[in-house]
């Protein structure tokens, strides 16, 4: 498959990810070791070089159950992993991103991972404790001692990214983007393209709501978040499930399916925009895949268009939405 730049600094990825956080246990339910390492296994096989991980995905078991499979194929895969999100005392989440902790995370990663560097490290949040400036200047000491090649942020505003492109380059920015999540689309996919910064889109799908695979609240897991999420909560998600049909019936009238027609949407917008979906099984990585094949028409984006006005409730509880840079 033909590779997608990130920023202007020559990292090329897949133009199709891979999200690993499903396969643990903290966010949807997680996946038996033995089904995630053949997810893994085969996205290295079908060229999918850009594998996504993070510090508190399973609290660290994520990146030890990447690393099992990254290193036998070290040279070939453009590792992807974050740091930001802390346990505090009283069992809540917190976010750091003093200099010292950067450092700190960065090797504690790089351990469980068994590499000796990371390919693209981002800010997983930003800490509105400490200025930008000091925690991407932590990070950019990681490149010069060849312990992360290239810098990320996740989920911040345009004012934090002008901020911190003085401080280092920065090479890829990751937020939410979907038919059902279009926030950048005001100011930050633009800003992106001024300052050359890639877009590494996460829940290119919707969390499975553009799947055509959820039907009822019962669809998912009793330890799935999504119970917590507005989105997917009471009458929302009655509601919702009602305005994303019409991708069920696009996908049907195309012969293809509806997470490939999210997919296609999302890489339709730029050939500066990666999506990295997650899965847990083999088939449905190969089904996103086939997403690469299918070409939406202007007349397909206008049918689409209205999903996003429609869709009712916030992505994330209030408690985590303070956590977006907005």
């Amino acid at each position: 498959m033909e590779n997608r730049k990130l920023g202007n600094e020559g990292l090329l990825v897949s133009p199709i990810g891979l999200g690993c956080m499903g396969m643990s246990s903290m966010f949807y339910g997680g996946a038996p070791e033995n089904q995630a390492l053949d997810t893994l296994h085969a996205a290295i096989e079908y060229g999918v070089n850009f594998i996504d991980t993070a510090d508190m995905y399973g609290n660290g078991h994520n990146e030890e159950l990447v690393g099992k499979v990254v290193r036998k194929f070290r040279n070939d895969v453009v590792l992807a992993s974050k740091f930001g999100f802390v346990s505090k005392e009283n069992g809540e989440r917190g976010i750091c991103g003093r200099p010292e902790y950067v450092k700190e995370a960065c090797e504690n990663s790089l351990s469980r991972l068994g590499v000796d560097h990371i390919d693209l490290y981002y800010m997983h949040r930003l800490d509105r404790e400490v200025p930008i400036e000091e925690t991407v200047g932590a990070m950019a000491d990681l490149v010069k001692e060849g312990k992360i090649r290239y810098i990320g942020l996740s989920e911040v505003s345009v004012q934090t990214l002008r901020r911190a492109v003085k401080v280092h380059r920065i090479s890829a920015l990751q937020s939410e983007y979907s038919m059902w999540t279009r926030d950048i689309e005001q100011e930050v996919i633009s800003a992106c393209r001024d300052l050359h910064i890639g877009i590494v889109a996460y829940s290119p799908v919707g969390r499975g709501m553009l799947s055509g695979k959820i039907r009822s609240i019962n669809d998912f897991a009793q330890n799935d978040s999504r119970h917590r999420m507005p989105r997917f909560m009471g009458g929302n998600l009655i509601h919702n499930i009602e305005v994303v049909s019409v991708i069920d019936q696009m996908a049907e009238e195309k012969g293809v399916t509806p997470a490939q027609i999210a997919l296609a949407w999302v890489m339709s917008y730029g050939e500066d925009i990666v999506p990295i979906p997650g899965t847990t099984h083999r088939e449905h990585l190969i089904e996103n895949l086939g997403a690469l094949e299918l070409k939406l028409t202007s007349e397909d984006l206008e049918r689409l268009e209205p999903i996003a006005s429609l869709i009712k409730g916030e992505r994330y509880d209030a408690e985590r939405m303070k956590s977006i840079d907005l």
